[in-house]
């Protein structure tokens, strides 16, 4: 059977389905094909059920030291039984949620493996989607005008170390662990990894972290990177880097797993009940039928312009397939972005400068904009507020004061060049450094927008003054 649509979107995660929807408003005839649940990786595997265990471990955490608070408690016990049951039922209900808004868009979803075939009796140019049905029905032939590839992305492994799910796992088989266990070796120290080691420790688990790199948060500003592994520490959290796990030692024995690094050539062998990959992920590129077209890979990653447009013009992709920053909210913008083009507007290109960039750990970690280093490397002469939350009131009363607000600011123009936060909640509040990046502002712009006290918001306020040296309160 076949049928015609205006768009195809290959994958039904946090992309894909926002693209359809902003397809579907715009009057275009879509369909989704997905291999398994609408909203992907995210909703399923990744954002949603790994912040409801971070937010357990957090009340858990807090639970522990309520006397602080002057509330008085028995013995505080978990029952991850419970914590499981919690994060599938706000999964279930965002996924309902999800469901109601394909079909309020009259967006056909097909449940199958979808691959891009060459030209055909179907269409001249490369782009017919053969189906292979879930449910073993004879595949369906969808013919488009225009496709989008968002097949997003998958962990990471590493040579000769096999993944069983069990005592070796990846974000995604961590999930569903039916009990914790009493200690996790992490090989990994980006956002995936530290998310994961916050958690089990304030869970209660004895964590090693194992980064390659000098830094654990490579990335990000190296002040946040210090500050947070002080922070993981004081949990009890073993922090490892240089460290570069030797995978030919890796072992399972009487029921542990044990791999050697070497740290700076000397040899530390680390043991623990589990072993998390945190590895990075890898674009889902393979058995969808790139090779029937003349789409351009790089690194396991699909090459698009600015307007998400493959070398065939016809077929775009988005999200973490292409690679660049693997965040469900950038993948939402592509998807919308790619949808307005294919409908004849004219959307402006994504600034990546501005988007911001989050770590659920605890403290959390947020930031937007040029690190300090990459500032200096870029030419411009810099200036630097920092206020740590220990003089913010309401991060005394919330019972945090860990962390600080660091802005970096072009001296010649005053333009905000990057936002770095590490404390309570600022996840929540890097959304007014974005706005403050998008609109070029300078720290004066954001210092004379008075903040409420006391709130955690007003760091930003205190850090813009300290740029130009006027903070008030430090």
């Amino acid at each position: 059977m076949t049928q015609e649509y205006d768009i195809v979107i290959l994958g039904g995660g946090t992309g894909g389905y926002v693209a359809a929807i902003r397809a579907a408003q715009l009057g275009l005839k879509t369909a989704i094909v997905e291999t398994n649940k609408i909203g992907g990786t995210c909703l399923h595997k990744g954002c949603i059920p790994s912040k409801s265990l971070l937010r357990s471990a957090e009340v858990y955490a807090t639970a522990k030291r309520s006397e602080e608070f002057g509330v008085m408690t028995k013995e505080v016990s978990l029952d991850f039984e419970k914590v499981q049951a919690r994060k599938d039922d706000i999964v279930n209900q965002l996924y309902n949620g999800v469901q109601s808004l394909i079909k309020k868009g009259k967006i056909n979803v097909f449940d199958g493996f979808g691959r891009i075939l060459g030209p055909s009796i179907f269409s001249p140019t490369p782009g017919t989607i053969s189906v292979e049905m879930t449910n073993g029905k004879e595949n369906e032939m969808l013919i488009p005008k225009n496709v989008i590839i968002a097949t997003g992305s998958s962990p990471r492994s590493l040579p000769g170390i096999e993944i069983d799910g069990s005592t070796v796992m990846t974000s995604d088989d961590a999930l569903q662990m039916e009990e914790l266990p009493k200690s996790m070796i992490i090989i990994g120290g980006g956002v995936i990894g530290i998310e994961w080691a916050s958690m089990l420790a304030d869970f209660g688990v004895a964590v090693t972290v194992l980064e390659y790199s000098e830094n654990i948060i490579p990335t990000e500003d190296k002040e946040l990177s210090r500050e947070l592994q002080r922070s993981l520490q004081r949990k009890g959290i073993e922090i490892i880097t240089n460290a570069k796990a030797k995978a030919n030692t890796f072992a399972i024995e009487a029921g542990m797993a044990s791999i050697s690094v070497d740290i700076n050539g000397e040899t530390k062998t680390v043991t623990a009940e589990k072993l998390l990959l945190s590895v990075g992920r890898r674009g889902n590129t393979e058995n969808i039928g790139l090779q029937n077209t003349d789409i351009n890979v790089e690194n396991g990653f699909i090459q698009v312009n600015a307007h998400f447009q493959t070398k065939e013009s016809h077929i775009y992709a988005i999200g973490d397939v292409i690679g660049g920053l693997q965040l469900a909210h950038v993948a939402s913008h592509e998807g919308i972005k790619a949808v307005e083009h294919i409908a004849g507007l004219t959307p402006d290109a994504i600034d990546y400068n501005t988007i911001s960039k989050c770590i659920y750990s605890n403290p959390e970690v947020a930031s937007v904009g040029l690190t300090e280093k990459e500032a200096v490397e870029k030419g411009y002469t810099i200036k630097i507020g920092k206020i740590p939350f220990r003089s913010n009131g309401k991060a005394l009363v919330y019972g945090d004061s860990t962390g600080f607000v660091k802005i970096i600011a072009d001296e010649e123009t005053g333009d905000v060049l990057g936002v770095h936060m590490i404390g309570p909640h600022v996840t929540d509040m890097i959304s007014e450094a974005a706005l403050a990046h998008v609109l070029d502002a300078t720290p004066w712009e954001i210092a004379n927008t008075i903040h409420p006290h006391p709130t955690l918001s007003e760091v930003i306020g205190e850090a813009a003054l300290a740029v130009d040296g006027k903070a008030i309160h430090m």
